[in-house]
């Protein structure tokens, strides 16, 4: 068991140094080691984690570090792996709060995290494929993942086209008797009080409440943050509160991070740590409960028939989020940035090239490929 521990912490530390590229990154390269080279869990598992991700509130990808965690070390390796996995972001972007003034003025760093940015396109893509290809089992999923792409593409909430799609096709094939039980997993208390003034109290409690009921992506993570912090009360101006979430987005690990730079800003480092516990201690909790219940949940046909379409669900809101981040990486200003369409070829041919290509190699290849960039 400590062995497996230590594993897992030495795991998820290394991949909180090197997870570049949002939480689409994060997954594809969870299943490129634990399925694909350690075999720690199989495909199906791991699609199961996946789509249970979508179904609670939080950071999916961090919640997915603490469902493997699970699988291989229990309860410990949960609070091992999520732990493991956030610190590293968390102090990265602690150091930029304090420093970022001089850090923002570094001309050359832009260039390397665009190269990592376009490189991580080829290893999320190749991971849509191989869970894709798992995940849709018959051409009714097909049907269920096609709908769920085209829904996504008009704006229907990624949470909502995932739970739809599940209700959806367990209807088709069963009468919904235990949709109570699933309902259980999703009712999330929300967190209600009265702020009085800046105090660590009230600005861990905001972040904790954030936490509980956050679903989407780091954008839907700045409307959050919009409605709390701008206001005479906290202070906080809309520059700064940008300037956090591209800081959450620039630095390996979860987006979630920028939860630590708004904590320095708004209270030193006693609120930059507050900050961090509050948005990330939900996930912890909904992790811990829901996982024991993974394998019961597939064992009941009518579950089991959601999480089917759950997780073709969550493969397709997987592709059309990969289509804006290729749209957002690679096109500036309404043009095609040639010199980052060329790292993400590149990347691309090398990844599938047939040999195979650890994502910290095209995680470096990123990078150096970015630096040179500048030059031309």
């Amino acid at each position: 068991m400590n062995n497996k521990i230590a594993e897992i912490f030495k795991y998820f530390f290394r991949l909180g140094v090197v997870a570049f590229g949002g939480p689409a990154a994060h997954v594809a390269m969870m299943e490129a080691d634990l399925v694909e080279d350690k075999k720690w869990l199989s495909e199906e598992e791991f699609l199961d984690y996946m789509g249970a991700t979508n179904l609670i509130p939080g950071p999916n990808s961090t919640e997915m570090t603490m469902h493997c965690g699970y699988h291989r070390g229990g309860p410990l390796g949960l609070f091992v792996a999520g732990i493991s996995f956030i610190v590293p972001a968390v102090i990265l972007t602690l150091i930029v709060a304090v420093f970022f003034e001089k850090i923002s003025e570094i001309a050359w760093v832009i260039p390397i995290i665009d190269g990592i940015k376009a490189a991580v396109l080829s290893f999320i893509v190749a991971a849509i494929l191989k869970l894709g290809k798992k995940a849709v089992k018959n051409n009714y999923l097909m049907l269920v993942g096609l709908l769920v792409i085209v829904a996504a593409f008009l704006g229907v909430n990624e949470i909502l086209c995932i739970l739809t799609a599940g209700l959806l096709y367990m209807l088709v094939n069963y009468s919904i008797k235990s949709r109570q039980t699933l309902n259980s997993f999703l009712f999330i208390p929300l967190l209600f009080f009265t702020k009085t003034g800046l105090s660590y109290l009230n600005l861990f409690l905001v972040f904790l409440k954030v936490g509980a009921v956050l679903f989407g992506s780091g954008y839907v993570l700045f409307a959050y943050l919009d409605g709390e912090f701008i206001n005479p009360e906290w202070g906080l101006t809309h520059n700064e509160l940008v300037e956090a979430i591209a800081v959450g987005q620039i630095t390996p690990g979860p987006v979630l991070s920028t939860a630590t730079f708004i904590g320095y800003k708004l209270g030193g480092f006693q609120g930059a740590i507050l900050a961090t516990l509050g948005i990330f201690l939900p996930s912890f909790l909904y992790v811990w409960l829901l996982n024991p219940l993974i394998p019961k949940m597939k064992k009941n046909k009518q579950l089991s028939f959601f999480l089917q379409a759950v997780n073709v669900a969550a493969v397709a809101v997987m592709v059309v989020v990969t289509l804006i981040m290729a749209k957002s990486i690679l096109i500036q200003d309404g043009i095609l940035n040639w010199k980052l369409a060329a790292i993400s070829a590149i990347s691309f041919l090398v990844y599938f090239s047939g040999k195979k290509v650890n994502a910290l190699w095209i995680v470096i290849l990123g990078a150096v490929l970015g630096y040179l960039s500048s030059f031309l």
